[in-house]
């Protein structure tokens, strides 16, 4: 090792603490770890030297002599630290156990823990509902495949007369430990999947799950202003932990299905209403239908033209669980033209025409006014 000292290696003064001195080393073993530099030698002899560093001035009574007689005092003694490959193991697996259990799924440092038996899956069903059963809310009632517990095997998972037995891999904790490198890391049980038993003679009624599938009437309220693509949650209605295990949710996924007169977008609803021609041009009013059932008026204004939007404020749909107003109801004009006219309707529109100016269809002669300006330049 180069004539550095263990607090320059570490990147800390000589007075600092030991939570420093763990916190130093942790970014320094992290930063030099040949894992994570595998194509660079200097890194490894690096990451020798700052463990060194650690498993000296992370024990008080090497660190003491080390104050005081450099390495010298630390150097080949029985007491001077960690010195063997399995020491260093321990201090590295106490040292990042924690955070390389997140990856790997076991904790370091020689903890066990036993994983019980597991939970079981979430299961999704699928509903459609109408504009209006969104509008107003329904309460439904749905068959959903579920699991229940094995009448056979007591939820067990063994054929009667039997039962599970300790699994011989893990010990009956559901992890078993590697080692690699200086990290001794755990990792779920592959004989027993993380249950810490198997069993020998599985049910027949059950296959060895400890559950059974079976169809079920749940009642299910939607409530009023679902959206589409809305899921529902119901706790503890999915599948049944194997061999007892805690059971799953159940999510009901809802869609809804399109409407003949309303198009929706989150609270506020849209649609096209055709207006006849004496209607748009004189004014007037016309009735649509809305979802609380009935019968709304909307005013047309005198002139009225194709692609005017009015607006009927709170028709729409209402917020999931009521929060806030009603959305409003965009209803966008077409002026109908009329058709299969009788010869007395169409000499009236005839008079009618010949006595309009261009004050009556103002944007026709703006339009014409300006092909004109065209074919003159």
């Amino acid at each position: 090792m180069a004539d550095t000292s263990y607090y320059d290696l570490l990147g800390v003064a000589r007075d600092a603490d030991t939570d420093a001195i763990k916190s130093a080393f942790r970014k320094a073993a992290m930063k030099y770890h040949p894992d994570r530099n595998p194509d660079d030698p200097a890194a490894e002899a690096r990451f020798k030297e700052v463990n060194e560093a650690y498993s000296v001035l992370s024990n008080p009574e090497t660190r003491a002599r080390y104050d005081r007689f450099g390495k010298a005092g630390v150097s080949g003694g029985p007491s001077g630290g960690p010195s063997g490959a399995q020491d260093m193991a321990d201090a590295l697996n106490e040292m990042f156990g924690d955070v390389f259990s997140d990856f790997f799924g076991g904790g370091g440092g020689g903890r066990q823990r036993n994983t019980g038996p597991a939970r079981g899956a979430d299961l999704r069903y699928d509903i459609e509902v109408t504009l209006e059963d969104a509008y107003a809310g329904k309460d439904l009632t749905i068959n959903a495949p579920v699991d229940e517990a094995c009448a056979r095997c007591e939820s067990s998972g063994a054929e009667p007369g039997t039962k599970p037995e300790t699994c011989g891999t893990c010990g009956g904790v559901g992890q078993v430990r590697m080692q690699q490198g200086f990290f001794t890391l755990q990792r779920t049980c592959p004989r027993c999947n993380g249950r810490g038993q198997i069993v020998p003679k599985p049910c027949k009624s059950c296959d060895g799950r400890g559950v059974v599938k079976r169809d079920r009437q749940l009642g299910v309220r939607v409530p009023a202003g679902v959206e589409d693509g809305m899921r529902i949650r119901l706790q503890g209605e999915g599948e049944k932990g194997p061999r007892g295990g805690p059971p799953g949710d159940l999510y009901l996924f809802v869609s809804i299905s399109p409407h003949d007169i309303f198009e929706r977008d989150g609270t506020s609803l849209f649609c096209r209403a055709p207006v006849e021609m004496t209607t748009a041009a004189l004014g007037g009013q016309i009735e649509l239908p809305t979802l609380d059932g009935e019968l709304t008026p909307l005013d047309i204004p005198e002139g009225t033209q194709t692609g005017r939007r009015l607006h009927l404020k709170g028709k729409g749909m209402p917020r999931v669980r009521g929060a806030g107003p009603l959305g409003d109801l965009t209803v966008e004009i077409y002026v109908e033209t009329p058709r299969n006219l009788n010869a007395r309707q169409k000499q009236l529109l005839r008079e009618f025409g010949e006595t309009c100016e261009g004050r009556q269809h103002p944007e026709s002669a703006g339009f014409f006014d300006k092909v004109r300006r065209f074919f003159d330049t």
